[in-house]
């Protein structure tokens, strides 16, 4: 992986991203050794999280480093302290920062004025761990990712922007069905499509149709964080998208099931499809930590070979 930071799927091409796979299944497989023994990662969490802060933790642990973590209410960055300033000072005292902001313009900005490397551990534009950690999964249970039809249902939400940069990198045809008013932004789409890589993206409304030749059917919460006040007057849009029997009826029959966590269960998703055979759902959330420990490694020089 040549970037120095990674703020964006988009700073990935077809060959970067398939190595980081490639090393995540490695150290999932060998174990990774202290390869970052003595450097320190800097968590910013301006949104609450599980997954994120375990697995970035975890990570730097099994990597031999060191994590600090701080939540919004400490940095308070952009109104304690402007951006730029804790860039720098967290430039002299730690090797990389992992954050995760409500602005996606925050986040550049700590990448533009940092000396070591950032990662995006969520904003609202993407969450690129959290696809890397898919393919990852979708890798292990396929072997290959070449051709494989991947249907997201629900809003073009940062899950569904990463997935779908993420998915014409590595070949992946990936599909989101989502209400009207709801889909990927038209800029997504066409930036997208002009990636290397071989994938697809299309953008549909009917959700039945979306899954028929699904290998994969991914959904996530009809109201992202940050959004929650609109959950209530976004359910009668959503209601057709969700992830049930009836829905999955409508897939192949050995179609897997796929959520980033944490499911609103009775909402996108119903407690029979995600409790199924099906589901590799907490497959996915493990992964989140093999892929992260093979960014930090490769981001900060030690990644194996």
């Amino acid at each position: 992986m040549s970037p120095r930071d990674l703020t964006s799927i988009l700073d990935l091409t077809p060959d970067s991203l398939a190595r980081l796979l490639d090393v995540s299944l490695g150290m999932k497989r060998d174990g990774s050794g202290p390869l970052l023994r003595g450097q320190t990662l800097a968590l910013i969490f301006e949104k609450p999280s599980l997954r994120t802060r375990v697995s970035f933790e975890m990570a730097m642990h099994r990597l031999g480093g060191h994590s600090i973590y701080m939540g919004g209410h400490e940095v308070l960055m952009g109104d304690r302290e402007p951006v730029r300033d804790v860039a720098r000072v967290l430039s002299r005292m730690v090797q990389a920062v992992a954050a995760r902001t409500y602005q996606h313009s925050t986040l550049i900005e700590l990448a533009e004025y940092a000396d070591v490397p950032v990662v995006n551990a969520l904003t609202e534009d993407e969450h690129p761990c959290q696809a890397l950690a898919d393919l990852l999964t979708l890798r292990e249970r396929f072997g290959s990712l070449t051709g494989l039809r991947l249907t997201y249902l629900g809003e073009g939400n940062n899950v569904a922007r990463s997935l779908a940069y993420a998915s014409v990198l590595a070949g992946v045809h990936f599909t989101c069905a989502s209400p009207e008013g709801f889909a990927l932004p038209d800029d997504v789409l066409e930036r997208a499509r002009a990636l290397p890589g071989g994938g697809s993206v299309t953008q549909v409304h009917d959700a039945h149709e979306a899954v028929r030749d699904a290998a994969v059917v991914y959904t996530d919460v009809w109201a992202s964080m940050g959004f929650e006040a609109e959950l209530d007057s976004r359910k009668e849009h959503f209601r057709p998208y969700q992830m049930n029997a009836d829905l999955m009826a409508s897939a192949p029959a050995d179609a897997l099931v796929m959520h980033d966590l944490p499911a609103h269960r009775g909402e996108e998703i119903t407690d029979e499809v995600i409790e199924s055979s099906r589901s590799v759902v907490f497959e996915q959330a493990e992964n989140r930590m093999h892929v992260q420990q093979a960014v930090l490694a490769t981001l900060l020089g030690g990644s194996p070979g």
